[in-house]
């Protein structure tokens, strides 16, 4: 059976992935310049965790040893601190020598924490009060702090709550339920789960933060770009074939390729023509908008682009940067009050020109439609951004902004 490509030398997706956007340049930068899954300036948050786990780590051990003569079998609660001790350390020691926690690491990782917690309960179960006695199974659950930074959201979801609903199950069986032991299950619980699931929260917005941020400055690059040009995706691939027609220059230069060609070798020269020539071609027809809307991660999927006189071009660069950061602000405000999607259709064109239009300009209308953007919802910055575009007037469409944009340009013809 023959596999298709994702994509062919073009950068273009087909088969069964043509659904997907052409957004995966910005990915690929993304991961070249993360080796590892903590890279993204998330080290340092890990450390601080594992800095606040090992603060609470010395508060319950501290516990430990004032409740010693308490416990029925203190040996055995001793054992959950050494298991524990041992499933921390080493969970630290292969995230810094591995810069990541793989699935295996992670997965005996939590095992050693529920072992941790199992024997800590079992050595207090006789007391019948879990959240006064449970030292290091609380500090077990809030052991993933460790795991922070190296493993995907979902998984630390999970173990998180895994951990969470044995220590709660324990409490409710275990525990003799009065008004004096009720508090004290409530605070243990929300010592033990709390750390992690606010964790959880803040690194994730930090990770959403860094790649909007990574992918806005990639797209930005798009402003200083001719009018007509192509993109990261066809950069990539025209450095491809750069290097394949050097190659079989040189062959043939050397003599390891002698001419006439054989048919193989002149197949391969044919198809390197064919494709440096499309190449030359798709880059007469796409603006440096197209490429900005189509290559970006957010864009590429809320941003629709209407252009076909491929007038974007003519803009200017302050203009440009105006129109991409009008957009950008636009799809990136999102507001925790609004449950539907915000999308964008830019449409440009055609030019026209009028008695008061300075001379060697003409005037560009751009029209910006928007939905899921009230009015009173648009960040000030975005009227600032507008302005720098043109002339503007906006008005409420369907309970959402519409922004018709006056721009003027230089006239292509006296260039």
């Amino acid at each position: 059976m023959t596999i298709l490509p994702e994509e062919n030398t073009l950068g273009v997706v087909v088969g069964r992935a043509a659904r997907r956007r052409e957004a995966d340049a910005t990915r690929r930068v993304i991961r070249a310049a993360a080796p590892h899954r903590s890279s993204l300036g998330t080290g340092f948050i890990g450390i601080g965790a594992t800095i606040v786990l090992a603060l609470r780590a010395l508060y319950g051990l501290g516990w430990f040893i004032g409740l010693w003569p308490t416990y029925p079998n203190p040996y055995l609660a001793l054992a959950a601190w050494l298991v524990l001790a041992v499933t921390l350390v080493a969970g630290f020691v292969a995230i810094r020598v591995l810069g990541e926690l793989p699935t295996w690491a992670f997965v005996l990782f939590v095992s050693g924490l529920g072992a941790a917690m199992s024997l800590d309960l079992a050595a207090i179960w006789e007391l019948h009060d879990v959240g006064h006695y449970a030292t290091a199974a609380v500090t077990a659950v809030m052991g993933l702090l460790v795991a922070l930074t190296t493993r995907r959201t979902g998984d630390l979801i999970v173990a998180t709550a895994t951990l969470g609903a044995g220590l709660l199950s324990a409490m409710i069986v275990g525990t003799s339920w009065s008004a004096d032991t009720a508090s004290a299950q409530v605070t243990a619980l929300a010592f033990a789960v709390l750390p992690s699931a606010i964790g959880i929260v803040l690194i994730s917005g930090f990770r959403r933060l860094v790649q909007v941020e990574l992918d806005r400055v990639l797209v930005q690059s798009t402003v200083s770009a001719p009018r007509f040009a192509v993109g990261m995706l066809a950069s990539e691939e025209l450095a491809r074939l750069d290097l394949a027609a050097e190659e079989l220059l040189d062959s043939v230069a050397t003599g390891r390729v002698r001419l006439p060609l054989d048919p193989k070798s002149a197949s391969v020269a044919a198809s390197l023509a064919t494709e440096l020539r499309l190449h030359l071609i798709e880059g007469r027809r796409e603006t440096w908008l197209f490429h900005a809307i189509s290559e970006s991660d957010l864009l590429g999927k809320s941003v629709t682009l209407v252009d076909r006189g491929s007038l974007a071009g003519l803009l200017d660069p302050a203009q440009r940067d105006g129109l991409l950061s009008t957009t950008w602000l636009l799809v990136a405000d999102h507001s925790a009050r609004s449950n539907s999607p915000r999308t964008v259709k830019l449409t440009i064109g055609p030019a026209t020109s009028s008695v008061d239009t300075p001379s060697g300009k003409i005037r560009v209308p751009i029209v910006i439609t928007t939905t899921g953007v009230p009015r009173n919802r648009v960040d000030p910055a975005t009227w600032e951004a507008i302005g720098r575009v043109g002339n503007y007037s906006d008005s409420t469409e369907n309970q959402s902004l519409r922004v018709d944009v006056n721009a003027l340009v230089d006239n292509p013809a006296d260039q």
